[in-house]
């Protein structure tokens, strides 16, 4: 028997002709899963010269990589898997930069702001929104109290104070502007790109003029809220049921989809409950943005929401200490404010509100704005005045035809071709007066009053400065049913007109009444660019009920309706 040298048990184990040993490559990440058949040699082998002529070169000759330090399979194998983990590891991580670098930043919370307003706290200017003197600043910052500083114009406004500070379009004239209205309609951008819930507010005095249409481009896709404040101004005896119903088919004609719809009043906390509970039931972890334009009252809502969650979370009770400021100036939240209101996740904000060019806010100074917002509840002032009340006679028996009624300075309507019978009823803020003449004499009479009997603007400086009603719009409302109201005039930013057909209190009567023509033409004079709307009658107080009729609905649009709640 030939005797074993170290290389016999040294070299590698002989293979099949058609299996031959690859060198491993580290940076592969390949793993080779085929199974090798071995061929196992006996003790009692024959001497090299008796082996095949391939064996014995295996044998004989050791390639590089092999003897007593060369590494195992199992080592080799251990090695592939290994660089293997590291590459998938790699691969997260390249994935989450991607992401990070895509995601849109949300509300800037770093730098502090004035909690009453969201304006950015600064030391320099006096006059700006968000100044604060040094001292204060620096104590507040020393004891990480910044979020707790109210701005020097955020006490002012606290006080009564009309202190304007947006300007450019949808801004307001007089006084210091500090920021555009685009700017901070730049401000709600990223809420198209954010997973939030979006509790959209509309004036029910202003349902058109402050009910931003084109919402989605602000929102996105993300859910709505609608929520319809300031229903304690509708005059007294007004029927819910009827406001509910009448708002949810405004919204679909203007195809907005709403998860529901709330009728609320912040002052007298009416339908306050069901908001707050519709936000727990449907944001589900999500930010919380009330989002509305300008003075539509969403400060006070806020306001009022947290009063109603604080019965339950101490969070939100917490939160009302530091609650953004209420003022009746249009642009008074200058920055989104974050509130913790919410102990499950999610954080409620504040928004500026979006700056209509459109509205009578706009174009009229800011010392007059106040004049613009009802105050109490409102009662409807008819034209021409019932005959029981001994003023009908002002009219003859043409009824108003070619007579102007001034709205203040800022409306004009000619009564051009209308039933004898036919009445115009204005709903809007009790200080702007009201006054009829003949048509042939509005010219001379609308510029000898402005600025004394019809305001604002007010007073003859402002009146010299004022452009007029430079839009003129004529309007031709169609009616089938003469006992109720054919349309109502909305006028952007102020209130509407309601016009009847014909009421029986004014005491003519015509027997060729269903004869007649079913047809009213009126011209509308308004500032320039204040809009006007056309819209079928909002059934207000006791006679609206009466008059009010419920549309019949199809299966299909019960089920996707949205539900209205007060």
């Amino acid at each position: 028997m030939a005797l074993k040298t170290p290389s016999t048990f040294l070299s590698p184990l002989s293979l099949p002709k058609h299996y031959t040993l690859s060198i491993f490559n580290p940076v592969s990440l390949n793993i080779y899963r085929k199974s090798t058949p071995l061929s196992c040699k006996s003790t009692h082998s024959h001497s090299p010269s008796q082996l095949p002529l391939s064996d014995t070169k295996l044998l004989s000759s050791e390639p590089e990589g092999t003897g007593a330090a060369s590494p195992t399979r199992g080592d080799r194998f251990l090695e592939r898997q290994q660089a293997d983990e590291a590459a998938k590891l790699l691969i997260k991580e390249i994935k989450k930069t991607k992401k990070k670098t895509k995601k849109v930043l949300k509300v800037n919370t770093a730098t502090a702001c004035c909690y009453g307003c969201g304006a950015p706290l600064q030391t320099s200017e006096v006059d700006a929104p968000g100044y604060v003197d040094m001292d204060t600043y620096e104590l507040k910052k020393k004891h990480h109290q910044l979020r707790t500083i109210l701005c020097g114009r955020c006490r002012l406004l606290s006080h009564g104070h009309m202190i304007t500070a947006v300007g450019g379009n949808g801004g307001y004239s007089g006084g210091k502007q500090f920021v555009s209205a685009d700017e901070l309609r730049e401000k709600l951008s990223h809420l198209r790109h954010e997973k939030a819930l979006i509790v959209k507010l509309v004036d029910i005095v202003d349902f058109n003029g402050s009910f931003l249409s084109r919402v989605r481009d602000l929102a996105g896709a993300n859910p709505i809220i609608l929520v319809v404040t300031k229903v304690d101004l509708l005059p007294k005896g007004t029927d819910f049921n009827c406001v509910g119903d009448w708002v949810v088919e405004a919204i679909t004609k203007k195809k907005l989809n709403v998860l529901s719809v709330h009728l609320t009043s912040s002052k007298s906390l009416v339908g306050i409950a069901g908001v707050a509970s519709e936000i727990q039931k449907e944001k589900k972890g999500r930010d919380v943005y009330i989002l509305g334009s300008a003075n539509v009252g969403k400060s006070a809502f806020i306001s009022a929401l947290l009063k109603m969650m604080a019965q339950r979370d101490p969070a939100a009770a917490a939160a009302q200490k530091y609650k953004p400021i209420q003022s009746a100036v249009p642009g008074t939240t200058l920055g989104p404010i974050q509130i913790d209101a919410f102990l499950g996740g999610g954080k409620l904000y504040d928004t500026p509100g979006v700056h209509l060019h459109h509205r009578q806010a706009a174009v009229v100074h800011s010392e007059d704005l106040p004049i613009l917002a009802p105050q109490s509840r409102l009662r409807g002032q008819s034209f021409p005045v019932s005959s029981k009340n001994g003023m009908a006679g002002k009219f003859n028996s043409n009824g108003l035809n070619g007579f102007s009624i001034f709205w203040g300075g800022l409306v004009r309507i000619d009564v051009l071709k209308v039933l004898p019978e036919t009445c115009l009823t204005f709903y809007g803020p009790k200080k702007l007066p009201i006054h009829a003449v003949p048509t042939h004499e509005a010219d001379e009479f609308y510029k000898k009053e402005l600025g004394v009997l019809l305001t604002p603007p007010t007073g003859k400086d402002r009146a010299g400065e004022w452009r007029g009603l430079e839009t003129v719009q004529q309007l031709q409302i169609n009616f089938e049913d003469a006992e109720r109201p054919a349309s109502d005039v909305a006028i952007s930013g102020l209130g509407w007109i309601t016009i009847e057909p014909r009421r029986e209190s004014l005491g003519i009567s015509e027997s060729n009444f269903a004869e007649r023509t079913k047809e009213l033409h009126i011209a509308v004079h308004v500032p320039k660019p204040v809009e006007i709307f056309v819209r079928p009658s909002i059934p207000v107080g006791k006679a609206g009920a009466e008059w009010y009729q419920y549309r019949e609905l199809t299966e299909k649009e019960e089920e996707i309706r949205p539900k209205w709640y007060f």
